[in-house]
């Protein structure tokens, strides 16, 4: 690959005439700046990203990984990282990692090259089963600060943006227990390897087993598994349950239509509900109560929270924890 030194050389100019001139700097006359563009053309010249990186301190861009673009909810997130990253006069690079350890790994070296400033990401799942964190902190170590959203890797000193999960599913448990006196309350989930499953999870247990008269009910679901079997098989297996609260949407869609297509009246019989958006509870009849997230919101954040540490040079400051309440949006799924 040419560099900057040799076309000074070939032209016959220093190499600060080369890099004005190819930046149109109004010191270089008109003949020179042609003579170097078309050399620089002819040759494929691209600047050095990592030297004008570091001459120029910050790129101004963002580097975001998602683990699933397909991801309703993420796919909002990143929305709202882009429009709040784009009203501060900041860019992104996207990256996918498909739920893959190794495609996070190449994310993250690929962008640390002096492409960005600095990354805003949620760990993928194969991460968050191995435990592996080590490609974080070397990233970190660099001087490319990181914040990290939904799913996130609590060992990892950095900036983090989270919904209350624990207390989402605590509350709702108890609401259901409390008002409207449900006795069979079931936790149905797909996303147990996960944080955020396992937080809901736990709050979900604490809620129950601080009830005299309940035990927990719930159930896993594993990505080989056939959802709909497994949920419909459960429903049978226990035909006393009057209420179930779902870690994701699809375990809640499931849920509610199972429970329609069995001939139980929802929600007088049973009440469903669970972690989706508004656009998700439109896949069932009646609308699927949810506990709602604020994915744009926490896209904004995650935007301000990284921006604000690169633009303040606050790299060593304490990391921080913003915590974004979720909302429970009621539909006819619930009685109260």
């Amino acid at each position: 690959m040419v560099t900057l030194k040799q076309l000074a050389k070939e032209l016959n100019v220093s190499i600060s005439t080369v890099s004005k001139a190819l930046n149109n700097s109004e010191e270089i006359g008109e003949e020179t700046v042609k003579r170097v563009k078309e050399l620089a053309e002819l040759y494929n010249y691209t600047p050095n990203k990592v030297a004008l990186s570091l001459k120029q301190s910050k790129t101004k861009t963002i580097g975001v990984i998602i683990p699933n673009i397909l991801n309703h909810f993420l796919a909002k997130v990143l929305f709202g990282i882009e429009r709040e990253a784009t009203n501060l006069g900041y860019n992104i690079i996207t990256c996918i990692s498909n739920e893959s350890l190794e495609k996070e790994k190449e994310s993250l070296l690929l962008l640390a090259n002096g492409s960005v400033d600095g990354f805003i990401l949620s760990v993928a799942e194969e991460t968050q089963i191995k435990n592996e964190i080590d490609h974080f902190k070397k990233t970190i170590s660099q001087g490319l600060p990181i914040v990290m959203f939904d799913r996130v890797a609590h060992d990892v000193l950095c900036d983090k943006v989270i919904v209350d999960d624990f207390d989402a599913t605590y509350n709702t448990t108890k609401k259901l227990l409390d008002e409207e006196g449900r006795k069979n309350i079931a936790f149905i989930s797909n996303i147990g390897e996960l944080s955020v499953g396992k937080l809901r999870e736990r709050g979900y247990n604490k809620a129950i087993l601080e009830h005299n008269n309940q035990e927990p009910l719930v159930l896993k679901i594993k990505k080989k598994d056939d959802h709909q079997k497994k949920i419909k098989a459960f429903f049978k297996k226990n035909k006393k349950l009057d209420a179930v609260i779902a870690a994701d949407s699809s375990s809640g869609i499931i849920s509610i239509n199972t429970a329609v297509n069995l001939g139980l009246k929802v929600p007088k019989d049973i009440s469903v509900l669970g972690f989706a958006s508004k656009a998700d509870s439109n896949h069932s009849l009646p609308r699927l109560t949810t506990i709602r997230q604020h994915a744009k919101v926490i896209g904004a954040n995650a935007a301000q929270m990284l921006i604000d540490r690169l633009q303040k040079m606050h790299l060593n400051e304490d990391v921080k924890t913003k915590i974004v309440k979720t909302s429970l949006v009621k539909t006819k799924s619930m009685l109260k």
